[in-house]
């Protein structure tokens, strides 16, 4: 009798040889089925946040809007910030969370340290949104690629129909531009992120 069968008696001793060394592959120890000893995740690469002016004028808006929805064909209108999609109380959509109620923080007021910005309802929208991303790579990123049901599901169905959707070209802008090395996401170079580059009166870029 072989060893595995040994060790698993009701392991079926027909098991072909190739599906014992798949086994073998998948859990990495001694034990075919037993998982690795350490799990190690390796820590993100580039240490850079993304903007939070750009999300608080330009992203969070997307998610308290009326979109249009197609589940199977069927089409209706709902808003990201429902209580059956990603709404923080009662929504159903997995671990991105908005908070319709969330303001808009003024970033003028010295009042509104970077402390105290992180512990606002928009900075809870916003950190929740960027949980969903890839830096530097929106086709690689759920909050685009979701929408989009582009090679993933999406339980709230077809919002975007591809890239070009005014709302899909935000949030790809928004990923792709993540603030310099070594500067946080409150950083002033931002501000090209608008016309004219100022936050509080341009208009948001989008290329």
């Amino acid at each position: 009798m072989s060893w595995l069968a040994k060790s698993l008696p009701l392991f079926p001793r027909w098991l072909p040889t190739g599906a014992a060394a798949l086994l073998a592959a998948c859990g990495g120890g001694s034990n075919p089925l037993d998982n690795p000893p350490v799990v190690n995740n390796p820590p993100g690469a580039s240490g850079q946040r993304l903007s939070f002016v750009y999300f608080q004028k330009c992203i969070n808006p997307i998610f308290l809007a009326p979109l249009t929805v197609n589940q199977n064909g069927v089409i209706s209108t709902n808003t990201c910030a429902s209580a059956g999609c990603h709404d923080d109380r009662a929504g159903t959509g997995g671990a991105f969370r908005v908070l319709p109620e969330a303001q808009a923080v003024d970033l003028s007021d010295p009042a509104n340290t970077t402390e105290a910005v992180r512990t606002t309802p928009m900075y809870r929208n916003f950190y929740s949104a960027q949980g969903e991303v890839v830096f530097g790579a929106p086709l690689q990123s759920r909050l685009l690629t979701k929408p989009m049901v582009l090679n993933v599901l999406h339980g709230g169905g077809l919002i975007f129909q591809n890239e070009n959707d005014p709302n899909a070209r935000r949030i790809r802008y928004w990923i792709s531009r993540p603030m310099p090395a070594g500067q946080d996401e409150f950083s002033a170079a931002a501000h090209t992120m608008f016309t004219p580059p100022d936050p509080e009166t341009g208009t948001c870029n989008t290329e």
